[in-house]
């Protein structure tokens, strides 16, 4: 009878709470209906991304992934963080171990994996933020790339991530460590600053 009534009880707390429903593709990665899909050329992204006003971020990720579940229901779906993204990013995803094409902005011709291998990406998610311009010369992604976040975060790093490179904070003297403690001092003095 314990049993039987633990066992209501568990079932009515987890039909109460709800869960973030976060859609997963065929290839089992977790999806958002405002990342773009292309063709995965790393210098036509970079220019589509310009034509929108914005900056070119690719993010891999990897089939049953804990934090890059956890940074979709938790980080992508809030929508300060979400709203800011769209408004600043094109946002391409990529299979840490998916057969796709990919074109290196050296012209090389890769798959997902062989990209990430090349760019050293070990880790998911792992975000690489891609300059404005497409780079003149024989330079890959690894290279070009103005930041890179590997791994999981709590929501004001990873959104003070996308802020300091929205604002090119790596062209100025102030490194991101300092940028965000700065953001969050000021957000902690304006009474801002949640449990997080």
């Amino acid at each position: 009878m314990k049993r039987m009534i633990a066992l209501v009880g568990f079932l009515l707390f987890a039909f109460a709470v709800p869960a973030s429903a976060v859609e997963i593709g065929e290839d089992g990665l977790h999806k958002e209906p405002w990342f773009a899909l292309t063709f995965r050329d790393m210098a036509e992204d970079i220019e589509a991304a310009k034509d929108q006003g914005k900056r070119l971020v690719i993010i891999f990720e990897q089939r049953g992934c804990i934090y890059c579940r956890a940074m979709h229901e938790k980080l992508l779906s809030d929508p300060e963080v979400a709203d800011y993204i769209k408004a600043n990013f094109m946002v391409v995803q990529y299979n840490m171990f998916g057969d796709e094409e990919v074109t290196d902005l050296d012209g090389d011709v890769l798959t997902e994996k062989t990209a990430a291998r090349k760019w050293g990406y070990v880790f998911t998610p792992t975000l690489v933020f891609l300059p404005e311009e497409v780079p003149e010369g024989e330079v890959t992604v690894a290279d070009a790339a103005v930041s890179t976040m590997p791994g999981a975060f709590g929501k004001w790093t990873f959104l003070n991530m996308f802020r300091w490179v929205h604002e090119k904070g790596y062209e100025t003297d102030e490194h991101f460590q300092k940028y965000h403690a700065r953001i969050i001092n000021e957000m902690r003095a304006a009474g801002r600053l949640d449990a997080e």
